[in-house]
């Protein structure tokens, strides 16, 4: 291999690696401070999950009815992506199910809209007109807490993607700074290994022509 080819490998592999550590030290930077973003933003809102001493028959973290991936986090603030996840779908999530039979915004406001329809053609006075009315004012109730549980959930649900997305930048990270190594031991062993065997070729050769 003569020396001009020697030289744009050299070139290449340079390149390669800058290449390689700046985009791993831009993933790394993105991922930090995505996570750290998602951290203090969750630490802002100041949600914790049930104490421990809640985790008991009729408790807010009944055994019965709240698996133990939350029941672990007993006591805890959110603060993370993951925690953000599990109280937003192991607790809040169990809470909406037992609201309005677990009917959601959308279809609480279909419902509504049904009861109202029966009550256009009654008298205010009728006993069925203030039956049906009752049912809106509890399904109203229940709709306005539904709306605000999944704002909630969904909120939190965001938080987790984030966190995913920023940890998954920071793995990419660390594989990028791992490629940079290898691709910068290639280029030592290129210049300083590779480059002496053609000259002691050359010397053992010359000894081998005068032995």
């Amino acid at each position: 291999m003569n020396s001009a080819i020697r030289w744009r490998i050299h070139s290449l592999q340079a390149f390669l690696f800058v290449v390689l550590a700046g985009a791993g030290a831009f993933a790394l930077y993105e991922g930090t401070f995505v996570t750290n973003q998602v951290h203090d933003e969750l630490v802002a809102q100041q949600i914790s999950f049930p104490a421990a001493d809640q985790i008991k028959t009729g408790g807010a973290l009944d055994p019965a009815e709240f698996p133990k991936e939350i029941r672990d986090q007993a006591g805890n603030q959110v603060t993370d992506g993951n925690q953000a996840r599990i109280y937003a779908n192991d607790f809040i999530g169990i809470h909406l199910s037992k609201i309005a039979n677990g009917l959601t915004y959308s279809t609480i406001g279909t419902k509504v809209s049904q009861l109202q329809a029966q009550q256009a053609g009654l008298s205010k006075t009728d006993p069925q007109y203030i039956a049906l009315q009752n049912q809106i004012t509890t399904l109203q109730s229940e709709r306005t807490t539904v709306f605000q549980g999944e704002m909630l959930r969904g909120t939190l649900l965001n938080s987790y993607g984030w966190w995913q997305f920023g940890t998954y930048m920071t793995y990419a990270a660390y594989g990028l700074f791992l490629a940079a190594l290898v691709v910068l031991g290639a280029l030592v062993f290129e210049a300083v290994v590779a480059a002496r065997q053609p000259e002691k070729i050359k010397v053992a050769q010359q000894k081998t022509a005068t032995a």
